[in-house]
């Protein structure tokens, strides 16, 4: 074995992991499946038994069965909720249609779930991403207790962690370089015109910067695919505000922006993501940064297309008024475009990482 994949090894090593499963051969499966890709497994057949060892003993993530004996998956996870939030869960489903409701799902913080099959490769790449998710909130979780010894160091130490964890996503795709700095910029224009107070700017600032934390934890595979991802990577995709809310939810120093991470991808009408709120239902900034996002996304040059030209945006920003945007926040955006124009120009120049001049 090459020290790469020894040290690659040994690191998922470093994560616990409990299948909770009420049939033995699915457990001895799953063991064996998790062993050859280097991961270890406690397994228990009752889930009343798995709700105790949660409560006593330290565990990263748990894969649960759903349809279970004496107490169903849901029920597991509304009695570990009592006492622990932290615990990553990925629900097994034998089928889709067994599937708990949407919103239990959401309410219990499961994280994601994935369809019984005799090929466990999808739910690899579910556990692959999890990992990953845990170990940034873990990462987090350490600054956070660094920060809590030197508070007068605590803006300095918050900037910092922002600026290598954001790097670390973007640093995976250099089509979106420079993309959290202009949506971060944007919204605080937009933010200025709408006369929000200072502390406000700021939170829309770090929020920009931080709002696609999540992407950390989509397989590359996927985030660097350059042909049309099919519904299920593209459902992956759609994770990643939920990721970047549990890798951020238990850092005091982010519960300010954890808004925006959570819902930038909300619509005015109800037909975005991940929650489907509705119009001043989805929190102010996170309106902000969805005009912003969006703005930034059609400008911008992609591996599939050229940026749009600004005409083509604005008629864009204007259709999805009322739908895709607040109106009250497109109207002042597109008031900047047509009117301080050289505003954003300014922004896109001191974020264009095609010209570092």
């Amino acid at each position: 074995m090459r020290l790469s994949e020894q040290n690659n090894t040994s690191e998922k090593n470093n994560y616990k992991i409990i299948a909770v499963d009420d049939e033995g051969g699915i457990i001895d499966s799953l063991s064996v499946f998790l062993r050859r890709s280097g991961y270890t497994l406690v397994g228990c057949t009752n889930p009343l038994e798995a709700i105790e060892r949660v409560k006593n003993e330290h565990f990263d993530l748990m894969l649960l069965d759903f349809i279970m004996t004496p107490i169903h998956g849901d029920q597991v996870v509304e009695e570990i909720r009592k006492f622990n939030q932290e615990l990553y869960i990925i629900l097994l489903t034998g089928h889709k249609d067994l599937a708990p409701p949407l919103e239990t799902i959401k309410r219990l913080s499961i994280q994601g779930y994935c369809e019984k099959s005799d090929k466990f490769d999808q739910l690899l790449l579910l556990i692959e991403s999890a990992i990953k998710s845990i170990k940034q909130m873990q990462m987090i979780q350490e600054i956070n207790e660094e920060l809590k010894e030197s508070r007068e160091n605590l803006e300095k130490a918050y900037l910092e962690s922002i600026e290598i964890i954001r790097h670390t996503v973007e640093a995976k795709d250099t089509y979106t370089r420079g993309h959290s700095d202009r949506v971060s910029a944007f919204s605080v224009l937009i933010g200025k015109y709408m006369g929000l107070s200072e502390d406000d700017l700021h939170t829309l600032k770090i929020g920009g910067l931080f709002h696609d934390i999540g992407k950390i934890g989509i397989p590359d595979s996927i985030l660097l695919k350059e042909a049309k991802l099919t519904d299920e990577e593209y459902s992956q995709i759609k994770n990643h505000p939920a990721i970047g809310k549990h890798i951020l939810a238990n850092a005091t120093i982010f519960q300010d922006i954890v808004p925006i991470v959570f819902h930038h991808h909300e619509k005015f009408d109800g037909r975005g993501y991940p929650l489907g709120l509705s119009g001043e239902n989805i929190p102010l900034f996170a309106r902000i940064a969805a005009v912003a996002d969006t703005f930034d996304a059609m400008t911008s040059k992609r591996s599939y297309r050229n940026a749009l030209p600004l005409e083509v945006v604005t008629e864009e920003i204007e259709k999805c008024s009322g739908t895709q945007f607040d109106p009250k926040i497109a109207k002042v955006f597109l008031e900047i475009l047509r009117n301080h124009y050289e505003e954003i120009e300014e922004i896109q120049r001191k974020y264009d990482t095609n010209n570092p001049s």
